[in-house]
């Protein structure tokens, strides 16, 4: 049977990573759906939240379905809105982040692959 789930209608749980605010995701297609390379992710983040401020060793892929926000990249924070892709590559400190003042939650979904790069499994995935 194929894996098909509509972002809306998916289980979101808080991520539990610390220096996080007002983030849930739901693993899309993962590991638990026998994907063998890639997992992708829907997160959400109300308004005044944030993701924490992290790196790792794989490099991911993000796609902004709603809202505004902005992403830390290279030292700077970059406005992005619904629409923008945007590569996070392997060990840049990275954050994306909600004006307190948004009218909506900020979406994406983001593509990681299952495995590092160093080996052992890409947690979220």
């Amino acid at each position: 049977m194929p894996q098909i789930e509509n972002i809306y209608d998916a289980k979101m749980s808080p991520v539990q990573m610390e220096g996080t605010k007002g983030a849930s995701m739901s693993v899309m297609i993962g590991r638990e759906h026998n994907a063998p390379h890639f997992a992708l992710r829907s997160i959400a983040v109300e308004p005044g939240g944030h993701t924490p401020k992290h790196q790792h060793d794989y490099e991911h892929e993000v796609f902004v379905v709603s809202g505004t926000g902005s992403i830390l990249l290279e030292g700077e924070y970059h406005p992005i809105k619904a629409g923008d892709t945007i590569l996070v590559p392997a060990n840049e400190l990275h954050q994306f982040k909600v004006a307190d003042d948004a009218s909506e939650e900020f979406r994406f979904l983001c593509l990681v692959p299952v495995e590092q790069n160093c080996g052992g499994d890409v947690p979220g995935s």
